[in-house]
């Protein structure tokens, strides 16, 4: 029988430190994730989105697609950005297993992604965290980075300042406390890590304003026209990729490439590299990294796993 889950129970089971430790684990092993479709959606009224398709599997194992869009004038709407769906399914006979609530699915595997990377790049004692962005994934990159480094204050920046504010006092308790920043140049400059999630088209991280030791993670641009980072930040850093096909669908990389500011054999090496060990992680407390995120089907499918085993029976 299929078994459905809500965004509640979703949230719920997928902690960080279990879902980093998952992701970890599926990046490591021999997940088959066919390239993703992309498919433009024009709105009435309203900016372009995008319909997306991400199918993976692992043999003999699960297998499962996401079905995900992107509405960015969701906002105007005051509705998500993200929206979808998850249908997780037995790869040995086709069963369908699980209907899993894909916008939290989302939510959680990228923010825990970030986390996986930063738990290799990001300096141990990093206590100072800059946000930039208010969105429905703020929250979850805040806490999840929170959860693998010593974070003790979190500087939360957004063209919105009353959103900040609003985020920044949901967020503060705890281990560390969460504050509104109006200069985005000075809170970038004071962070350790620098996390990015907006639909910014303009860059926001200039690497004029980038220091040694800090580590930045861009996860928002998900399209060639899309950037959140110039070219003297990439050209700055040591840059990873969660995969490959960030080289080709975000502007942050793939403009300073078709510039020349950034060489492609200067990435360092995907998440899976990292995972796996043949690249290795931070080398130096004054080093400049970075890593993007445009998303991969691995990272639903090991979060999707996680809910159905991880659920009570």
């Amino acid at each position: 029988m299929m078994r459905s889950f809500g965004a509640d129970e979703v949230a719920a089971i997928l902690d960080t430190p279990r879902l980093v430790e998952a992701l970890r684990t599926a990046f490591r092993g021999d997940t088959r994730t066919p390239t993703r479709h992309h498919h433009k959606v024009d709105v009435p009224g309203a900016p372009q989105a995008m319909l997306l398709l991400m199918p993976a599997w692992t043999e003999g194992g699960y297998m499962g697609v996401k079905v995900v869009s992107v509405f960015p004038g969701n906002a105007a709407r005051g509705l998500d950005s993200v929206q979808g769906n998850y249908l997780l399914m037995s790869a040995t006979t086709g069963e369908p297993l699980a209907l899993v609530d894909g916008r939290m699915l989302t939510l959680r595997r990228t923010a825990c992604a970030s986390a996986l990377a930063a738990d290799y790049l990001a300096r141990r004692d990093a206590a100072r965290l800059l946000m930039v962005g208010t969105g429905a994934l703020a929250p979850h990159l805040v806490r999840a980075h929170a959860a693998i480094r010593p974070i003790r204050e979190v500087a939360i920046w957004g063209r919105d300042k009353a959103k900040a504010r609003a985020l920044a006092e949901r967020l503060s308790g705890g281990s560390f406390v969460a504050r509104a920043a109006d200069d985005l140049e000075a809170a970038m400059r004071a962070a350790d890590i620098v996390s990015c999630a907006t639909l910014s088209k303009d860059p926001l991280v200039c690497g004029d304003w980038l220091r040694p030791g800090q580590h930045v993670d861009l996860v928002g641009s998900y399209a060639r026209d899309m950037r959140e980072s110039d070219d003297a930040a990439v050209a700055r850093a040591r840059v990873h990729v969660d995969t490959p096909a960030a080289l080709l669908e975000s502007g942050d990389l793939a403009m300073p490439l078709a510039s020349g500011a950034l060489r492609q054999d200067a990435i360092a090496g995907t998440l899976a590299d990292l995972a796996r060990g043949a690249a290795p992680g931070r080398r130096a407390d004054d080093e400049i990294t970075l890593f993007k995120s445009t998303g991969t089907a691995l990272e639903d499918l090991a979060g999707a796993v996680l809910v159905y085993e991880g659920a009570p029976r």
